[in-house]
């Protein structure tokens, strides 16, 4: 099974599930501008429970359920095509924190996933 090896970036997006850019939900909005850009993916997680720098905590048990639980999004790439788009997302943030790591990804393919192969960067 072809697999792509390399030194890549992973970039942590974390907001609340209550923030919004325009009219939709910022997480949303920034999957929608990562697919725009041409990025080979993206995850979104929701949080169970968080605080913030306020230090309200939310939770998302039945009696304490909270609206702005927390949102990761997690994207892997090159730095290149994350100096790209982070005016953008800069631009976007309304709150919420940015992390970045280097990190050695493994991205394994099909044998017919040449498109994938390619678009890896």
């Amino acid at each position: 099974m072809p697999k792509f090896c390399g030194e890549k970036v992973l970039m942590r997006i974390f907001v609340g599930e209550g923030d919004t850019y325009g009219r939709k939900p910022l997480y949303e909005a920034l999957i929608d501008l990562l697919i725009a850009e041409g990025f080979a993916g993206a995850t979104v997680l929701r949080g169970v429970a968080g605080f913030g720098p306020h230090r309200i905590y939310h939770t998302d048990k039945m009696f304490r359920l909270s609206p702005d639980l927390p949102i990761v999004i997690e994207v892997v790439t090159s730095m290149e095509k994350l100096d790209r788009v982070m005016p953008k997302i800069d631009a976007m943030m309304c709150g919420g924190l940015i992390t970045m790591e280097t990190v050695n990804a493994v991205r394994y393919c099909g044998k017919d996933d040449k498109q994938g192969m390619l678009n890896e960067s």
